[in-house]
């Protein structure tokens, strides 16, 4: 098993949450407690609606807890963030920016479209299989085409944490599993600390090194399960090993004892 920083990049301590409007309120989060260490892979399941996303949201800062308290350990300041990248069910790509155009665009925004920075993206883009379409526009490029120009776009701004949500659902089942695949391999091989929240127990497991699984709303935690693989695995080959059933059945064990 891969050794992971024992300092924690993200903490959460006994947080709470609730959606409130006029007709009253819903409790979503209920005493979260978990930590996403450097260099992990944190895959998060539940039912719908339990409130996976909400997760993210607080991380990124875009919801307050109620109660308890989000941490950031790894910063020296830890009420301060570490610069997170957040990837989304869409791939957002604007049609009339070309690949190159659409990847640069966070840089441009941040002011930081350096000649350095330009290159190192057309490496990222001959490195991961599109440097031949950086002057395509998006509808030129196939789903999972789209899906990688995205994430390489999220990196371009080298965040500390990358937060994925269900980014391959929009995706048909063949390309769902290839492109998790390339996505999976692409954020071990730059090294990137990641939570996914996905529905799919397969793709949770086959990407993670580790699943919180959580229970109907308002969520608490059922189980934080490590996942060990043999070395050397893609996301892809990781499915057609025993223990990748075995840590299936067990993750559905949980949520099905959660329903009863």
């Amino acid at each position: 098993m891969e050794a992971f920083s024992r300092v924690p990049m993200a903490a959460f301590e006994n947080v709470g949450f609730a959606y409130h409007s006029l007709e009253g309120e819903t409790a979503v989060l209920q005493n979260i407690s978990f930590t996403v260490r450097k260099g992990e892979f944190l895959s998060v399941v539940g039912p719908s609606g339990c409130g996976k996303s909400t997760i993210l949201s607080l991380i990124a800062g875009l919801l307050e807890p109620e109660t308890g308290s989000i941490f950031f350990p790894a910063c020296e300041d830890e009420s301060k963030k570490v610069n997170i990248g957040y990837m989304l069910q869409r791939d957002q790509l604007f049609e009339w920016r070309t690949v190159l155009q659409n990847v640069t665009l966070g840089l441009e925004i941040r002011r930081k479209k350096t000649k350095e920075a330009r290159k190192k993206l057309e490496e990222m883009l001959e490195k991961y299989g599109l440097g031949k379409f950086k002057d395509a526009r998006p509808s030129q490029l196939s789903g999972g085409m789209r899906q990688r120009a995205a994430l390489i776009r999220t990196l371009a701004l080298e965040p500390e944490l990358l937060l994925l949500d269900e980014p391959f659902s929009a995706l048909d089942y063949q390309t769902r599993l290839s492109v998790g695949d390339d996505i999976g391999t692409i954020i071990e091989k730059e090294k990137k600390t990641a939570v996914l929240v996905t529905h799919d127990l397969g793709e949770a497991i086959s990407l993670g090194t580790r699943v919180l699984v959580l229970s109907g709303r308002p969520a608490r935690i059922l189980a934080d399960m490590p996942l060990e693989f043999p070395e050397d695995l893609t996301p892809l080959e990781k499915r057609n090993t025993a223990v990748f059933q075995e840590y299936f059945q067990k993750i559905w064990k949980e949520l099905k004892k959660d329903e009863q």
